[in-house]
């Protein structure tokens, strides 16, 4: 703007009519004023007026003849505007230019703006008019494009603190800097309502302007409160964010403006996040701000600014302001969760994640995943006399530790497990892992279950062992009942006490035992601990062929299971395990969940489990993927617009074009 009348007043190309538009106290009276000495000034048509002839002291004072400024909010009527352009038809008595300055002229009625119509259209060459509006939309569109129109920006904060400061100093007042920047924030960009709330804030605070003084003037809200606000909101206490709504209510102060200004410095904060330093050094929240910016992940400050911004709308509908502030806050707690996401995630450790090969109670399956699960040794070993020859009867619970871990001793209040075994003529008992190979412990007799049940008070429940364990008939010292072939074992494997028990089919756990020790004494029976993660529920481990975009694509999930699913990437398999990666908290999170796991179940075949972790994500996903499908049919639809013959004559003998983004791929395979 000062460029384009510079110009016009350098070059005298001058127009005759200007429109001026812009908020209060931006300076647009003004503006007129400085024009219209520029105009008039006895020095000539200048940009640059003396400032100490008659003509401009004389406007500065408001008493030159040929300046005459009109409020249109007090005369808009029709008369009015006559008498004025009755007027207009004269010579200057005094200067160069009769310059008539309207100021609101959008408060001007219909019959006004007719009537100064053709005088704006075709004006008298000594007239100029200066039209000022906070409100162009309400000027005809005729008026308008009659006029050279200019909008005057809002004045930033900080010129007006820097005005402020200067005036201030030059009227030896007091004042602190965290002071004149509430009363900058508060002018709203205009220089007089600053100037206004300077005179007030003098008045208030005796003449010297402390920043305790003009918030309480302002009524405005400690940005200490709300930094305390966003501390009990990240770690979750509610009862911290109920006392600063307490706190805020006991000072009455304003729920609305509260939100507002928790919606400035969650802005500041999310600034700060991704671009480091952008804090100003002189804030006093610029520590506050920036330690915010570590502890907030930048999905929770989205979050967050989402809920401030539009609960300030539903303040109205709330029963009072408290009730709707504190409702905000705590729907903030709600969508936030019980686990607060960390600002920066960081990849798992590998140990945490997976356990040694060779430790099989870590290696459980998922219908045993809750079960506690204790170290074992990698070889179990269950010693058996060595008849010659034994029925295929199913061992202790010891001789599977991938589903109970092998107990180093027996308590004195439970008799051995093969005494529940009425089919069993001999009970196993097992040796430590701690204990030499070569000692092998003699046979027990085993109790009736009844007695047993009748003396042993009822142990507490473990899980089920597997009933598959296959002995060698042919070992030495393992006794037959008879002289007959063994029978089968069609029973359940039912321990004293446990009368609650099913019993497990053979077929559901074919996991082949090896026979390993001299059969002098008796058998040992070596159990290999690393097993397979889900040889011991009777499925296989999960084994992904193909891409995991083209499974997720073709999984019958809907809604929020089928974002999961386009949205997510495999991070890997361990056993019956699926691991995916988001890169959004609120998928993590999503009920969908759920459904897609039920969905790979159905795929696989058997149980999954499926564990959601959060973290950056490549270009594996699904979404992805079809997005760089979509990227590569659009460049191959429009390699081929543009190669085409008949397009290329277009363009060449008739000079057409291609509009950008007009381009549409139909049934085009994507770019090699």
């Amino acid at each position: 703007m000062v460029r384009a009348l510079t110009h016009a007043l350098t070059t005298q190309r001058l127009h005759h009519a200007w429109l001026f538009t812009g908020t209060r106290g931006v300076g647009k009276t003004t503006l007129s004023r400085i024009l219209a000495k520029s105009l008039n000034c006895e020095t000539g048509i200048t940009a640059t007026p003396c400032g100490v002839c008659r003509a401009c002291t004389e406007i500065d004072a408001g008493r030159y003849v040929d300046y005459l400024e009109l409020d249109a909010a007090s005369n808009r009527g029709v008369d009015e505007m006559t008498q004025l352009l009755e007027q207009a038809v004269y010579s200057p008595g005094a200067g160069r230019f009769k310059v008539y300055m309207i100021d609101e002229v959008h408060m001007l009625t219909g019959h006004a703006f007719n009537a100064m119509l053709k005088t704006l259209e075709e004006p008298p060459p000594h007239v100029k008019f200066i039209l000022a509006t906070t409100d162009p939309q309400k000027i005809p569109v005729t008026v308008l494009s009659r006029c050279l129109q200019f909008n005057l920006k809002q004045m930033p904060a900080d010129a007006i603190v820097g005005h402020l400061q200067h005036v201030l100093a030059e009227e030896a007042i007091g004042f602190d800097v965290p002071a004149l920047r509430l009363i900058g924030q508060a002018a709203g960009g205009s220089m007089r309502d600053a100037l206004s709330l300077t005179d007030q804030a003098i008045a208030y605070s005796a003449g010297n302007l402390t920043e305790e003084s003009v918030r309480g003037m302002l009524g405005t809200i400690d940005q200490r409160h709300l930094v305390r606000l966003l501390d009990a909101l990240a770690a979750g206490q509610g009862s911290a964010v109920l006392a600063v709504a307490d706190e805020l209510n006991t000072r009455g102060l304003s729920y609305a403006g509260a939100l507002a200004d928790l919606a400035v410095l969650l802005s500041r904060v999310a600034v700060e996040q991704r671009v480091p330093g952008a804090a100003t050094q002189g804030d006093p929240l610029a520590e506050d701000i920036a330690r915010l910016a570590t502890v907030l992940h930048p999905d929770t400050l989205q979050l967050f600014y989402s809920v401030a911004v539009h609960s300030r709308s539903e303040l109205a509908l709330a029963p009072d302001e408290y009730a709707g502030f504190v409702m905000a806050c705590l729907r903030m707690l709600a969508l936030l969760g019980d686990d607060p996401p960390a600002p920066r995630l960081s990849a798992p450790a590998a140990g945490a994640a997976t356990a040694p090969a060779t430790a099989p109670a870590a290696a459980a399956t998922a219908q045993a995943a809750s079960a506690p699960l204790a170290p074992t040794p990698a070889v179990a070993r269950v010693v058996v006399p060595a008849p010659a020859a034994a029925p295929a009867a199913p061992p202790q619970a010891q001789a599977a530790p991938a589903v109970a871990p092998a107990p180093v001793s027996t308590p004195a209040w439970e008799d051995p497990p093969a005494a529940a075994r009425p089919t069993a003529p001999v009970a196993a008992q097992p040796v430590p892992a701690s204990a030499a190979p070569a000692s092998v412990t003699p046979p027990v007799a085993a109790p009736a279950p009844a007695a047993a049940r009748a003396r042993a008070p009822e142990p507490p429940a473990q899980p089920e062992p597997p009933d598959d364990v296959q002995y060698d008939a042919g070992d030495a010292g393992y006794d037959m009942p008879d002289d007959g072939p063994p029978p089968d074992y069609d029973g359940g494997y039912e321990p004293a006490g446990f009368d609650d028990y099913r019993p497990v089919p053979d077929s559901a756990h074919p996991i082949s035992r090896e026979a390993v020790l001299p059969a002098a004494t008796g058998s040992v029976v070596a159990v290999p601990a690393a097993s397979a993660l889900a040889a011991a529920a009777g499925e296989s481990p999960i084994e992904l062929k193909g891409e995991w975009h083209a499974l997720a694509a073709r999984l019958p999930v809907t809604g929020l299971a089928a974002e999961l699913a386009r949205q997510s990437e495999w991070a890997g398999v361990r056993g019956r395990l699926i691991t995916l990666r988001v890169a959004a908290r609120a998928l993590a999170d999503t009920p969908g969940r759920e459904r897609l796991r039920q969905a790979l179940a159905e795929h696989f075949g058997g149980h999954v489990q499926l564990e959601v972790q959060f973290g950056e994500t490549g270009d594996g996903t699904a979404h992805a993927v079809a997005q760089a499908e979509i990227a590569a049919r659009q460049q191959a639809a429009e390699t081929i617009i543009h190669e085409d013959p008949f397009v290329q004559a277009l363009m060449r003998d008739f000079g057409a074009h291609i509009v950008q983004g007009t381009i549409r791929p139909v049934n085009i395979p994507p770019a090699a």
